[in-house]
């Protein structure tokens, strides 16, 4: 979405800013069971445009009980309090470089905007799988656009690919899958001030958000990007690519050479900007993010884990080859099989450019659509193997029951939150191995059938 030092679920609940693009990412990620494990310096930008068109559930009043911040009493008086949190705040700004002038004229009559809070801890539900969230996220319409922008500002991605030695069609699909380049119904129209100052002094989240408050002032302040021209979604992120303020703070630059960095109004400093974010990353110059392969009959799946990185050399010698059918071009380099939709659905071996995608956003839903779209861009073609169409995502109450069974049988798979993350797959793969089924660790309906058993 990040080179905010948070944990992951702060990150991932950051990026439910909106219910277009990564505001899903998380939620989604979770309701197919595919929460990547992302590194702890993830920046944490919020959503665009990924999932367009799906509106999150309000939590009804127990869910949002389970906080002490988020029951209805504090919420109230968080909000009666809001003038003095908002006050409290300026000498923090002003440590910033935020003058005590600047912060009175651009909080003067700042109001919460409390229909956040009915976003804050929704919990959205999904009957789509990844396979088709990933064909809808990848489709003609947005592979026509970007080919259409990199052509409009063909010079200015090649200036960028040269001096930040980072690849046009990733930077391209980010864009794209992030906002649609640039729909405004992709970018968000909520104020990123008011945003990030409601969620600085109201709900769960305050001690996040009141970094994102402070950079918010900065920026203004700065000149960078006008007041009226940061809007965004309800978590703060802004402009065509979507950065959270901190994160712009981190990585934006002024490309274009006017003083300013203003990734909402410069398309220049929008893609210089972006692929700075990536760079700084770890995204690594004449690589791919991963290849699409086919796993051999008989396949140990106990190779199915994040922390087993071979070489392409190595993979091959275990039988897997490209689906496409060409060789690896480079038999040293190394990355980890990933089956996103079990043993079922295609096979991939990830590099570490799909590491530095996940620190863009940690859902590997996310990551292999950003991936994919890059290559139909640049010519590639569609996956060559099928997702499959007979199994629908798990519900957040089947999660939660996957997980409370597994806890019961005694693995240690962290919060039942229903967010099945590495240690629930991990729990999955073993009580698989167990029951006589395929290790693939994937969490779908015939693992929970097996468990009622």
């Amino acid at each position: 979405m990040m080179a905010v030092k948070t944990t992951r679920s702060t990150r991932m609940a950051a990026r439910t800013g909106r219910t277009t693009a990564r505001g899903l990412a998380a939620a989604f990620a979770a309701a197919v069971s595919l929460v990547a494990v992302a590194p702890a310096g993830a920046q944490a930008q919020v959503t665009g445009s990924i999932f367009s068109g799906f509106q999150p559930q309000q939590p009804p009043a127990p869910e949002r009980a389970g906080h002490p911040l988020m029951q209805p009493e504090a919420i109230a008086q968080a909000q009666a309090n809001f003038p003095n949190c908002i006050a409290a705040l300026q000498p923090l700004a002003q440590s910033k470089g935020v003058s005590p002038a600047s912060f009175q004229r651009l909080t003067a009559g700042l109001e919460p905007d409390m229909k956040i809070m009915d976003y804050l801890d929704s919990q959205p539900e999904f009957s789509k799988t990844l396979g088709d969230y990933v064909t809808m996220l990848v489709s003609q319409t947005r592979i026509t656009k970007g080919r259409e922008m990199l052509e409009k500002y063909k010079p200015i991605f090649e200036k960028v690919e040269k001096a930040y030695g980072v690849d046009r069609y990733v930077v391209a699909a980010i864009w794209g899958i992030e906002t649609s380049y640039g729909d405004p119904k992709g970018i968000g129209t909520r104020s990123v001030l008011r945003s990030t100052a409601t969620l600085a002094c109201i709900g769960r989240r305050q001690d996040y958000f009141r970094d994102e408050f402070i950079a918010t002032l900065q920026i203004i302040d700065r000149g960078d990007v006008p007041a009226d021209h940061m809007k965004g979604s309800w978590a703060g992120a802004f402009g065509p690519t979507q950065f959270m303020p901190t994160s712009f703070l981190r990585y934006a630059v002024d490309f274009d050479g006017d003083g300013h960095r203003n990734v909402v109004d410069s398309i220049p400093d929008v893609i210089a900007s972006t692929a700075n974010n990536l760079k700084l990353d770890g995204w690594q110059f004449g690589q791919t993010w991963g290849y699409e392969v086919v796993l051999p009959q008989n396949f140990d799946y106990r190779y199915v884990d994040r922390t087993k990185r071979y070489s392409m050399a190595q993979w091959a010698s275990l039988g897997i080859r490209r689906a496409n059918g060409q060789a690896f071009p480079r038999p040293s380099d190394t990355g980890f099989l990933l089956l996103p939709s079990g043993a079922k659905g295609p096979a991939f071996i990830m590099l570490p450019n799909f590491g530095a995608i996940l620190r863009y956003n940690p859902a590997d839903a996310y990551a292999l659509a950003i991936g994919h779209l890059a290559d139909r861009l640049r010519g590639g073609g569609d996956f060559v193997q099928a997702w499959p169409k007979e199994e629908r995502a798990l519900s957040r109450t089947e999660r939660l029951e996957l997980q409370t069974r597994l806890s019961q049988m005694g693995y240690d798979i962290g919060n039942i939150d229903g967010i099945l993350g590495q240690k629930t797959r991990v729990a999955v793969q073993d009580f698989q191995t167990r029951a006589g089924m395929i290790p693939d660790g994937y969490p779908n309906l015939d693992v929970l059938a097996r468990m009622r058993q």
